[in-house]
């Protein structure tokens, strides 16, 4: 018999090409005469393009991203958002042009409208993390939730293959996790299953062809889903790893879980087995581990920790970290275990067979093995839906 609990978020979406015009009545709608922009330089021609349409609703701007969200740069962000005087946040851009939208709502309960231009997913959460002394520290709160997200695929088209790749994977890790974390539910794995799938064939069709719609469109849906789903039920191992390396260490946020994911599954997959049957059904894969990470090299993503500036020396320490406090995930968690997670991680190994034990890699193995390390490319493409969104 079923027992569960859902609990659904508030919230608008608004997806479909050319959905960006819609900002301004969304503003009216909200009742918000005073509108803070906040974007990055890969976004400002559009951010200007809608501050035309804005008129003299925009109150002002603020373009000091960084990913992580230091909390430095977020009271500069919150002292912007009150010298404008603003009663409404709009942020272009990925999870971290997001992330400031959401550490100013925090502090002052602003409703904000994310239009988004990757595929991270983060506009769907009421989760926030702000970095202060090299500690990435989340939390969850309504008020960061934006009122509105505008999903426009056209907005996607100017990403680079390598972003595209690794940002499509961070999205597929939501739909991942979501569907074996501690509140799973019938609701949001249907989400998430359904996420992978759209992934599955947007993404490397992105990748080839930077400029196809459709493709854009299922790619974007997927993270959407993903995002939405991981809102519900909250996050196990892979994310508090991913968090660790990037406030810590300074690991690009979507490239590390790239490089983490199919590692995490692995760790994950006797504790799980029935979200690992979801994840080889959507992905058309016979095995969830290999093929996440066979997926990686499809959409030349990068699948080592050395390849994003990681040290060896430090992952000792990185993994103390990920296994303090104690965290929720469906297989219990010690240091040691993440510390022979992040090695194979680390050298960018193919997981090993689902039997096998990890083992830690030799400190002399080559730089040309390292570079050749699990490098069989595939292609990968999810099972045909027959009404594309």
């Amino acid at each position: 018999m079923r027992s569960f609990v859902y609990e659904s978020l508030p919230g608008r979406v608004i997806f479909g090409l050319g959905s960006i015009s819609r900002a301004p009545a969304e503003v009216e709608r909200l009742g918000r005469t005073h509108v803070l922009l906040i974007y990055d330089p890969s976004t400002a021609a559009t951010a200007q393009e809608l501050a035309v349409r804005l008129g003299r609703r925009i109150a002002g701007e603020f373009t000091d991203i960084r990913q992580h969200t230091p909390i430095e740069t977020v009271l500069a962000a919150r002292k912007a958002a009150a010298d404008a005087g603003a009663d409404c946040v709009i942020t272009i851009g990925g999870g971290s042009t997001t992330g400031f939208g959401k550490a100013i709502a925090l502090e002052s309960g602003i409703d904000t409208i994310a239009i988004p231009t990757t595929y991270a997913g983060s506009e769907m959460t009421p989760i926030y993390g702000i970095t202060a002394d090299r500690h990435k520290r989340t939390g969850r709160d309504l008020r960061v939730l934006p009122k509105v997200v505008i999903y426009d695929p056209e907005l996607t088209t100017s990403l680079p293959p390598a972003t595209t790749g690794a940002s499509g994977i961070n999205a597929l890790a939501h739909c991942v996790e979501a569907l074996y974390a501690e509140e799973e539910n019938p609701i949001t794995s249907l989400a998430a299953e359904e996420g992978i799938r759209a992934l599955a064939r947007g993404i490397p069709a992105s990748v080839r062809e930077p400029a196809n719609l459709a493709a854009r469109s299922d790619a974007l849906y997927g993270a959407y889903l993903g995002g939405a789903a991981l809102a519900v039920v909250g996050m196990a191992l892979h994310h508090r790893v991913c968090h660790v390396l990037g406030g810590t260490f300074g690991l690009p946020h979507a490239e590390t879980n790239a490089v983490v994911l199919p590692h995490s599954v692995r760790f994950n997959q006797d504790a799980a087995s029935e979200a690992m049957l979801r994840i080889s059904q959507a992905l058309a894969v016979d095995d969830p581990a290999s093929g996440l990470f066979d997926f990686a090299i499809a959409v030349s993503a990068p699948t080592s920790l050395e390849s994003l500036g990681m040290r060896r020396e430090d992952l000792d320490d990185a993994a103390r970290m990920a296994a303090e406090p104690p965290l929720w995930n469906p297989r219990p968690v010690q240091a040691t275990e993440i510390r022979q997670l992040l090695e194979e991680a680390f050298w960018g190994r193919r997981p090993p067979p689902r039997d096998a034990t990890l083992v830690h890699a030799s400190t002399n193995r080559s730089s040309d093995d390292r570079k050749h390390a699990g490098s069989r490319p595939i292609h990968v493409s999810g099972p045909a839906r027959s009404k594309r969104v």
